[in-house]
């Protein structure tokens, strides 16, 4: 990827990262933890990889993401609203009463939504579901699919993989938001994934790891699962932080699972994201 299509990422999540965090400040609390470490991975899909068009949110043959981790709805409302699939003033209702942008994600309500999630551990299957029916069409899009760390414990996503690959979905891509960090604490403390990369080559995956925070090395890492086509579907493990991008936040740790987001405090997150502090 060349210098100049990084540099326009860098600054797009940037854009996203603010975006995300005035909608909770002015909501005063949210999932912060998890949005912000998405936020990279929402950019390049959204403003690299992914067909898709605004203006026409359900077209035929468009890619789909399904967010199985649902709760970091706010990253990825943002980054619809900076696509421009609705008015960016929308942002100010997240989560409030008769509101187009609910706390987790909702196909009914939100232009770009591809799935309802929230229920950990189902939107894996969904996904499956979702690359199955585009697989018998014959259409040709891609179907991603971004799960969390803590949900990975639930049995549902291990049936699911073995759905994939059994059904040779080889345009199925999965992230793996490899925080390391649940609301119950530690993964490794909670249930430990071990190393997810031999877990999910097992199950039948082409599978690669990378700096979840780095837009080059996921662009990378989606164009060779895309360059695989070997009737396998693909798993990109992402080393990510939760709260990325604003030092408070980041140092919150468990705590900033689901937190307070005052005004104040995201007055200071903006700040620190326009002084470039990470």
């Amino acid at each position: 990827m060349d210098e100049k299509k990084v540099a326009f990422l860098n600054e797009t999540a940037r854009e996203i990262r603010k975006l995300t965090i005035n909608a909770m400040a002015n909501f005063g609390f949210g999932h912060i933890g998890g949005s912000m470490s998405i936020v990279e991975v929402v950019t390049v899909l959204y403003f690299d990889e992914m067909n898709v068009d605004p203006a026409n949110p359900k077209k035929e043959g468009r890619d789909r993401l399904v967010l199985s981790k649902g709760h970091a709805g706010p990253a990825l409302y943002a980054a619809l609203a900076l696509k421009g699939f609705f008015p960016a003033d929308w942002l100010d209702t997240l989560n409030k009463p008769h509101t187009n942008l609910p706390s987790h994600v909702d196909m009914t309500k939100t232009p770009g939504i591809d799935m309802s999630t929230g229920s950990l551990g189902q939107g894996m299957s969904c996904a499956v579901g979702v690359a199955l029916g585009a697989q018998i069409k014959g259409s040709g899009e891609y179907t991603y699919v971004i799960i969390g760390d803590g949900e990975s414990q639930e049995g549902g996503n291990w049936e699911a993989s073995m759905s994939a690959a059994q059904y040779g979905l080889d345009r199925y891509i999965a992230f793996l938001d490899y925080n390391k960090m649940q609301i119950d604490g530690m993964v490794d403390d909670v249930m430990s994934l071990i190393d997810p990369c031999k877990k999910w080559d097992a199950f039948g995956f082409n599978t690669y790891r990378v700096d979840g925070h780095d837009v080059a090395a996921i662009s990378d890492a989606i164009k060779q699962a895309k360059a695989a086509r070997n009737g396998k579907p693909s798993m990109i493990v992402l080393d990510t932080i939760k709260g990325k991008g604003v030092s408070f936040f980041e140092a919150e740790g468990l705590a900033n699972h689901h937190m307070p987001v005052s005004r104040e405090m995201g007055d200071r997150a903006l700040e620190e994201l326009d002084r470039g502090v990470q």
